[in-house]
């Protein structure tokens, strides 16, 4: 590896910095253990999800012992994807503090404490929880990116596809055992719930020792001076914040978290309220949750080997428009169809979204502004699609009007899309 190679491999992710030797000798031992990295990256990737998809096939249960509207339940997944937005504003100042590894294992540990929280007796505790679950998730959603583009720069498609797949199928494994465990745990929704912090806490045991071999990196950066070394000043970079691609790659984002949200927080319920069990709604929704492995998987692929994603932007939003059209006509007769259709769609949909913030970005650096970014920006408005579905099915008492308002957002999101995917960097 030539040496302009090796500094670009050992770039910091989170900041405009150049490491020290002590640096580039920690985050070469890193390396050097790159199946520890990536068992690391699965099993944190695992936890991205898990806690907000436990929450749709228990939400009844959830809302009769606090005794909620609708509007007050759909603050339950709300909350946690408001503070995706809000904690994505500090993650890279944490990453540049005390390092990527030491952030990764400590938000593991809040996500584990804030899933403990949400199951206690009372409705601060369950909307508090979410806040501290939804900074955990933030953290780890906007670190990843920066952590791969840093450390796998020639393989980042490939590896964004195994850290999407890996956050999807943690979610799809939640869904399809909540309600069994609940019935398990005596028909206990609390345990069901706080049994998945365990799987946080395994995952921080996998990132502990990634922690200890970079101790000391963090601190030994140092800024790059103009002139250095008798080169020539390099050019400040231009901010993220005006870049005009750089939003729409951010709205894209953001829309795509909103469809997904809405889908997350309602499905089950869009079924049970149309006559389905329990049970065969939960099953379905964890079917929706498996099926966007393949999209997740396939798309980034796709991506990474195409100049421009605009047939990946037209595809992954006509299948999730063509389901929820189904939703819309027959959620019962068709549901496993519209299940597996919107579940390709989502799949790709945040594969493409997170692969575009690598691909439209030239470094580490910027990929890792342009998904604080992206993130902060995209679950704001994210936030609002759970909320906003319950309240107008509260006012309505259908879904069919918040169902006709997911396909304006399909369309906004091809359209923003389009502009997203052109071959250009931010």
């Amino acid at each position: 590896m030539s040496r302009p190679e090796a500094d670009q491999l050992l770039l910091d992710a989170e900041a405009d910095v150049r490491p020290s030797p002590q640096g580039v000798a920690a985050r070469r031992a890193l390396l050097a253990h790159p199946v520890l990295l990536m068992v690391g990256i699965v099993l944190a990737s695992l936890n991205m999800r898990a806690a907000l998809a436990s929450v749709s096939p228990l939400v009844s249960e959830i809302s009769e012992s606090f005794g909620l509207s609708s509007t007050a339940t759909s603050l339950v997944t709300s909350v946690p994807v408001l503070f995706l937005g809000v904690g994505a504003l500090v993650a890279p100042w944490l990453g540049r503090r005390f390092g990527t590894e030491a952030v990764l294992f400590c938000a593991l540990l809040l996500l584990g404490v804030g899933i403990l929280v949400r199951v206690l007796p009372a409705t601060a505790a369950l909307y508090g929880g979410g806040v501290l679950i939804g900074i955990a998730i933030s953290l780890l959603n906007v670190l990843m990116p920066g952590l791969i583009k840093r450390d796998f720069p020639d393989r980042a498609a490939p590896m964004t596809s195994v850290y999407t797949g890996s956050m999807i199928a943690g979610a799809t494994i939640v869904a399809a055992t909540s309600v069994p465990l609940e019935k398990a745990f005596g028909d206990s929704w609390e345990a069901s719930m706080a049994f998945w912090s365990l799987l946080a806490a395994v995952a921080a045991l996998a990132w502990l020792p990634q922690v200890l071999i970079a101790r000391g990196r963090t601190g030994h950066e140092t800024r790059v001076a103009p002139g250095a070394s008798g080169s020539a000043a390099p050019a400040a970079p231009r901010s993220v914040w005006r870049s005009g691609l750089a939003w729409q790659v951010t709205l894209f984002m953001g829309l795509q978290s909103l469809w997904s949200y809405v889908l997350i927080a309602w499905m089950p319920t869009i079924f049970t309220d149309h006559g389905m069990s329990r049970s065969t709604a939960g099953v379905i929704f964890a079917f929706n949750n498996l099926i966007q492995v393949a999209g997740a998987f396939a798309v980034p692929l796709l991506a990474g080997r195409m100049r421009s994603q605009r047939p990946l932007i037209a595809l992954v939003t006509s299948l999730v428009a063509t389901g929820y059209v189904g939703l819309m006509a027959a959620p019962v007769a068709g549901a496993w169809l519209w299940s597996g259709i919107l579940g390709i769609g989502q799949g790709g949909a945040v594969g493409l979204a997170l692969t575009l913030i690598v691909l439209r970005s030239g470094d580490a650096v910027t990929a890792a502004r342009l998904s604080g970014m992206a993130q902060t920006i995209g679950y704001l408005l994210a936030a609002a699609g759970p909320l906003a579905a319950g309240a107008v099915y509260q006012m309505t008492g259908s879904w069919t009007v918040p169902i006709a308002l997911m396909l304006g957002v399909c369309a906004t999101a091809l359209a923003v899309g389009l502009f997203a995917a052109r071959d250009r960097k931010v």
